[in-house]
């Protein structure tokens, strides 16, 4: 027996030393992996990284962005594609081409990466702008900048820009100024913001949007009008914590969330605004908020949707909508999605039974 207690002792040390050498392992595989893309996370995306074994780990590169590359680097033709810090993406339809050059006007001299979304399919009519020749054009026909967001601004492809401003094409921007507007933005805190509307503009569809002339920025608006009724007491939108859908500019983090929010087949993006808010990387009552100081006016022109441009008698349209206009039939898939949006909301919070509400957390708060 004593002869044997040697051999144990040292069968034992090789055991330990097995099971350290595997967890350290273990430990090491997965702070790669979390290091590969750490945006990544779950049994799906260990299955991903599975079909990555024979690559060198070395060699993998999981981040892109959208900044050009040039073809060569020297020489008289040679020029230098600066990093841009933030991005604005807009979809943009030819007949509101003039309205979204003077929005670019706005941006380009605050180093922004412009991104236009082309929904009419029409490209080639935006290369009078010298402007548009370093813009990157995605065109997809009558396709909304949701759909476009959900499929080109993945998080890992936008991680390098600080602010994601997803515009739409019809905002007067004669009293903004985006870098005046980001200044504002990082020294209050807000990760989910939006310019204030002009009091004048065509259309508003919440109170809390409307610019306050004596503000700099406003968190919450005060109502009582029908069945909304937002006081001190409110909590949620769209009494606070609320920015709307046309204008919205996210923080890299917020982006994060709120693309993961982007139903893939939800194209208008109704009711999505209303829980934008679990987004904002805490209270949604301090973490989001509409910059009065720097405002916007809403023009509420409609253009996507329309006809091609090919002629098609009227006969024939009529026979193809012979009771419906197309704005009435965009109108109506709408209101269908957001409810199926509000259905879906329903059931995940119903089936996830380790999510907490946060803002019920921070409402006790």
């Amino acid at each position: 027996m004593k002869r044997q207690l040697p051999f144990m002792g040292a069968a034992c040390v090789v055991m330990l030393f097995i099971v350290y050498r595997t967890t350290n392992y273990q430990y090491q595989q997965t702070e790669m992996e979390e290091k590969r893309d750490p945006f990544d996370t779950g049994e799906g995306a260990e299955r991903d990284y599975r079909k990555l074994n024979d690559l060198p780990r070395g060699i993998i590169e999981a981040r892109s962005d959208l900044e050009r590359k040039p073809l060569w680097t020297s020489g008289s033709n040679s020029k230098s594609y600066a990093t841009h810090s933030n991005l604005l993406a807009i979809a943009a339809g030819i007949k509101q081409k003039n309205n979204v050059n003077t929005m670019v006007q706005k941006f380009l001299p605050e180093n922004f990466t412009v991104v236009l979304f082309h929904y009419d399919g029409n490209v080639d009519g935006w290369f009078s702008f010298g402007w548009a020749h370093d813009a990157i054009h995605i065109v997809a026909q009558n396709q909304t900048k949701w759909w476009f967001a959900k499929r080109f601004l993945h998080p890992n492809i936008v991680s390098i820009y600080d602010y994601i401003f997803l515009w739409d094409e019809d905002l007067g921007v004669e009293h903004f100024d985006p870098q005046r507007y980001l200044d504002i933005v990082r020294s209050e805190g807000l990760e989910i913001s939006q310019p204030a509307l002009d009091p004048k503009s065509q259309d508003i569809h919440h109170r809390i949007t409307v610019r306050r002339r004596t503000n700099i920025f406003h968190r919450r608006v005060y109502e009582n009008r029908g069945s909304t009724n937002c006081s001190n007491e409110s909590t949620g939108p769209p009494c606070t914590g609320f920015i709307e859908g046309m204008a919205p500019v996210f923080s890299r983090a917020a982006w994060y969330c709120a693309w993961h929010l982007i139903q893939n087949d939800l194209v208008h993006g109704w009711g999505m605004d209303m829980k934008l808010g679990y987004c904002a990387q805490g209270d949604r009552r301090e973490k989001v908020g509409v910059v009065d100081r720097e405002y916007i006016f809403h023009k509420g022109i409609q253009t996507l949707g329309e006809t091609p441009s090919r002629k098609v008698s009227p006969d024939r349209r009529q026979q193809r909508h012979p009771s419906l206009d197309t704005r009435t039939e965009i109108r109506r898939q709408s209101t269908h999605e957001l409810q199926i949006f509000e259905e879906r909301w329903a059931k995940a919070v119903r089936e996830d039974e380790d999510w907490v509400d946060p803002t019920v957390t921070f409402r006790k708060n």
